[in-house]
């Protein structure tokens, strides 16, 4: 086996550990130890094809650690990180990973509530080379697009784009792709639709497109099955079904199994427990989900 391919491994081996568990620290160091060593490799004398794919591989390393920090909502680091990410995969020429560093651009401003920067990265996404190459990657640039003009209050234009999406899927042929985009394909695009429909306040459209993700969701993704059991949960709250809405959040530490809930995970389970104390703060399963919570969160 090459280097390369040696550091290849590597990154995969990392992406699996996210996959598998969210971000934590050590995965962060981890990641950045890796960009180090690509980086040092990159000194030595190697064909220009040699040093593209280095540099690709450096921007993979550093789109992981700012993942990583966003799970672990110091979104300050993974913004750093990101800025980083963008300048390797530049350098790289290599569309697929200049694609993941705009589309994590559009998480992390999500994240950070800028609706702006999050749509002006989400149509970076969807005009980038491989949307424009790949009817797989158009589909992931126009359902963050989707979700920008639904947190935007756009509604019209969030149908729009998520009727693109799930056309550009549709269309989409079997193909290698790069191991990152493992995640995504119909049941990562009904996670999505069912955020679409809950800020349209759409929120039985929601419920329906959240258990259809939890019908597809590999069992391996047990953090995208969590999060997309979140989004179930608020969806049954927000029509007036707490009871039952408890439940299925209460599924969401049975998934984890105790692990580690990433920081996104416990800003939906947050906003959850907000909501459910508003609408029925005085009833028997709600004081059994804040014992629960309190018990899981002093585990996390």
């Amino acid at each position: 086996m090459t280097d390369v391919a040696r550091i290849a491994a590597d990154m995969n081996r990392l992406i699996e550990v996210d996959d598998r568990q969210g971000g934590h620290t050590s995965l962060a160091s981890a990641a950045l130890e890796k960009r180090a060593a690509v980086l040092a490799f990159q000194q030595k004398r190697a064909s220009e094809r040699v040093r593209r794919c280095l540099y690709a591989l450096a921007a993979e390393f550093t789109t992981i650690a700012a993942w990583a920090y966003i799970d672990l909502r110091d979104l300050d680091a993974a913004q750093r990180h990101l800025h980083e990410s963008s300048t390797f995969a530049g350098l790289s020429q290599d569309p697929p990973t200049a694609m993941r560093v705009w589309i994590n651009m559009a998480m992390l401003a999500y994240q950070r509530k800028n609706w702006a920067e999050q749509l002006a990265a989400a149509q970076a996404a969807e005009a980038a080379a491989a949307a424009c190459r790949d009817p797989f990657f158009g589909s992931m640039g126009r359902v963050r697009v989707a979700l920008a003009h639904a947190t935007l209050g756009d509604g019209k234009a969030a149908q729009r784009s998520l009727g693109a999406a799930q056309d550009a899927l549709y269309r989409a042929s079997d193909g290698e792709r790069p191991r990152w985009t493992a995640f995504y394909g119909s049941a990562e695009l009904n996670h999505l639709a069912a955020i679409v429909f809950s800020h349209n306040g759409q929120h039985a459209h929601a419920e329906a497109r959240a258990h259809r993700a939890l019908a597809t969701i590999p069992p391996d993704f047990r953090r995208n099955r969590a999060l997309a059991t979140c989004q179930l949960a608020l969806a049954q709250l927000r029509q007036g079904e707490p009871e039952q809405a408890t439940q299925t959040a209460s599924s969401v530490f049975t998934i984890m199994d105790g692990t580690h809930l990433p920081g996104r995970m416990r800003t939906l389970i947050g906003d959850f427990h907000r909501d459910l104390y508003r609408l029925a703060p005085s009833t028997s399963y709600a004081r059994d989900w804040a014992d629960r919570m309190r018990e899981e969160w002093s585990r996390a």
